[in-house]
């Protein structure tokens, strides 16, 4: 049985992170060529170092010459806010490595006379949501992001200055009869200009608790227990400080850890590609079950092989051991879910450039966008679950 009373901890990275700025770059890459074909492949990675970013990775669709993709790196850099001298969206040098995909992949994959569009690849996929915050998110997470967040956005406008793009951010919640009830520590490290020292850059981000927290959660936060560079300066930072590739924050783009993950990156890939659509879509059912008040939280786990149309398996936890639940809401999903790639495409509009602005920030506990970003954070089907 699962402990009533306990501290849980998630971090989250800025758009400014090492790893982040490739997510963004590889999910660029993705929105570049669905703008132009919606049914583009893509399975790009990027990395990053001192004044360098390497794209490698595999598409199929349209001719895009590597000079739009070079610009559209440096515009991806210069919107972050990069121009120091060992990574500047002017000089840095910027390598293309992209090929076509694989012909064998395209062949188990791709609809053909009888055979359903199949899975880009097996693996299994988990959703959560439960009723911690407002947007149905893990508290933990939601405020870890929403610091950064913040942070980010008035260092953008000049609001606040000498603050960099890269930080990170860690949350740690007392939990009181499974839920949260005060902010126990917060860690903040960002990136500063050489001109501040620590004890300043603690006062330029102290506000930030106040903008994330409510005053009854921060009530049980203790001075000592607010930590803003704790190894010192924070200088060197991004890519120059640190080598950064796509797909390495997994647990800081869904729910900290608080639930199960697949393994899958999501940035970088089309929405042929299970581990980002099917994680999406499991993401959806369980946020509109919980939506539906029927319970306070729930995981959903998809499996899928290869080639395959439809899941291997469904697998839902309501955490209330209620079996009769339990099986009324599988029937639900099997009834009005349509859970094979194309089904899950056309169900959350996925063939639609909406994955840039998904790179930094969560995949998950967003608000939908007008464009159609952020369709899997709707809970238009959370009457299909009430009883």
């Amino acid at each position: 049985m699962k402990k009533k009373n306990y501290l849980f901890t998630s971090e989250s990275v800025s758009e400014g992170h090492p790893d982040k700025v490739c997510d963004r770059i590889s999910d660029m890459v993705v929105d570049t060529y669905l703008a132009k074909e919606p049914f583009s492949r893509v399975a790009c990675e990027t990395l990053t170092t001192t004044n360098k970013v390497v794209l490698a990775g595999e598409t199929r669709g349209p001719e895009i010459k590597k000079d739009e993709l070079t610009q559209k790196v440096r515009e991806c850099i210069k919107d972050i806010g990069y121009e120091q001298k060992g990574f500047h969206w002017k000089n840095s040098n910027i390598e293309i490595c992209l090929h076509s995909q694989s012909s064998d992949i395209a062949m188990g994959v791709d609809s053909k006379g009888n055979k359903d569009e199949g899975a880009g690849d097996q693996g299994i996929m988990f959703g959560y949501a439960c009723n911690e915050t407002e947007s149905l998110m893990p508290a933990p997470i939601y405020y870890s992001h929403k610091i950064l967040e913040l942070m980010a956005a008035d260092r953008k406008k000049g609001i606040v200055n000498k603050l960099e793009p890269d930080s990170k951010s860690q949350v740690t919640m007392m939990y009181e009869n499974g839920m949260p009830t005060k902010v126990k520590s917060v860690v903040i490290s960002t990136q500063h200009s050489s001109d501040v020292n620590q004890s300043q850059v603690r006062e330029i981000v102290r506000p930030y608790l106040a903008k994330s927290f409510s005053k009854e959660l921060l009530s049980g936060l203790k001075e000592e227990e607010f930590y803003v560079n704790p190894t010192g300066q924070f200088i060197i930072g991004g890519p120059d400080g640190d080598s950064g590739l796509t797909g390495r924050k997994i647990i800081v783009d869904t729910y900290g850890g608080a639930a199960p993950h697949g393994g899958g990156a999501f940035s970088g890939k089309d929405p042929s590609k299970v581990d980002r659509s099917a994680a999406y879509a499991a993401r959806y059912i369980a946020k509109n079950i919980v939506a539906s008040k029927i319970t306070n939280k729930c995981l959903i786990q998809l499996a899928y092989a290869i080639g395959v149309s439809k899941p291997l398996s469904i697998y839902v936890d309501l955490f209330d051991k209620d079996e009769e639940k339990t099986k009324y809401v599988e029937n639900v999903i099997k009834n009005n879910f349509d859970l094979s790639p194309r089904g899950i495409r056309e169900m959350l509009s996925l063939n639609k450039p909406i994955y840039e602005c998904t790179a930094a920030y969560g995949h998950f506990g967003r608000k939908p966008g007008a464009n159609g970003s952020f369709s899997w954070e709707k809970t238009d089907k959370k009457d299909l679950f009430s009883k």
